[in-house]
């Protein structure tokens, strides 16, 4: 194992002191936690928190998405292991300007668990707190960590609707309809070429052949549904994409924005290859694709590999929250 790093145990920590350190315009951190708010808390007076978080090592998810648009507060756990209830209270009570808090949930069993006691916690406090668990995963119903299907990369797509839609006022309860009318429409399906190393272990979660890939793992390493030899991407392509269609059932004429993500050690120029085939295969389909975005934005350290997100934009206004301006770190709105 090769890392830039110090003592692993003390990773996470340094990595939020470094980002803090890097982006004060953006973010500061709660004392004696791994909850990082907005810097420009006056910014968010008289409207809906909202708040994310979990594990560390899918950078930049979560914190790089903290700022005027978008999160409100991001707390980061220890590696691949969800963030603790006192800390997710601590950034709920600094989200929280009157109006509540809404919590946007990667379905982990620790971190739905965590997050529920968490607003236990802000109900004594009579701070009102909704939630919804991004479930967009379509590679497997189960998996380790998991009852039903796990939250990835989709959840970028969730933390910018509702970021957007609570920066221009929405309620709390509007913002619990907005995303339960939004998560059916976002799902997505991964394809690792190599295996994550979390630095306290020392080695990679996995194992694949050189010549190896698998589909459908989860950002953690969690099993997928097929290992074959390495495809060229046009068929990794056809294999994803075709997945997606099957759930979706899409048809000529739909509308999508697409998200194509690195998962940590995947160089932008097989992103942009791979992006051309997706788009190019679902102009094929006649599928009109109104938002894109290429990039790293939900990692699993450094495992080589790439996963597609499609998000059918059934209302209009979807498209206008993808398209609001944000300022944070990670998202770089064009």
């Amino acid at each position: 194992m090769k890392k830039i790093m110090n003592d692993p145990q003390n990773i996470v920590p340094e990595m939020v002191a470094g980002l803090v350190q890097a982006y004060p315009q953006y973010v500061e951190r709660l004392p004696e936690t791994e909850a990082l708010v907005r810097h420009d808390k006056a910014s968010m007076a008289g409207k809906v928190g909202v708040i994310s978080g979990g594990g560390s090592g899918h950078e930049p998810t979560h914190a790089g998405f903290v700022g005027a648009g978008m999160l409100s507060a991001a707390v980061a756990g220890q590696v691949f292991t969800s963030p603790t209830p006192d800390q997710l209270y601590a950034a709920i009570k600094a989200a929280d300007h009157g109006k509540g808090v809404f919590m946007v949930i990667k379905n982990y069993s620790g971190d739905v668990m965590n997050f529920d006691m968490a607003k236990d916690m802000a109900d004594l406090d009579d701070i009102k707190v909704k939630s919804i668990v991004v479930d967009d995963d379509i590679a497997v119903e189960n998996s380790t960590y998991t009852q039903g299907r796990r939250g990835v990369a989709g959840t970028i797509f969730m933390h910018k609707i509702i970021g957007a839609a609570a920066d221009q006022g929405a309620s709390l309860d509007e913002l619990e309809a907005l995303a339960k009318k939004v998560m059916p429409n976002i799902k997505t399906i991964a394809v690792a070429l190599s295996g994550a190393t979390v630095p306290e272990v020392g080695k990679p979660g996995f194992g694949l052949a050189d010549d190896e890939i698998e589909y459908g793992v989860g950002i953690h390493g969690e099993p997928g549904y097929r290992k074959e030899k390495l495809q060229p991407s046009k068929a990794l392509v056809t294999e994803l994409l075709g997945r997606l269609k099957d759930e979706f059932k899409y048809q000529a004429g739909d509308h999508f924005a697409v998200l194509i993500n690195g998962m940590g050690a995947t160089p932008l120029m097989e992103q942009y290859v791979f992006t051309n085939d997706a788009l190019n295969q679902l102009a094929a389909d006649d599928i009109n694709v109104d938002f894109t975005k290429v990039g790293n934005y939900m990692t699993s350290l450094d495992m080589a590999g790439i996963s597609l997100t499609l998000f059918k934009l059934e209302d209009d206004a979807w498209l206008k929250g993808l398209q609001y301006p944000v300022d944070t770190i990670a998202w770089t709105q064009k």
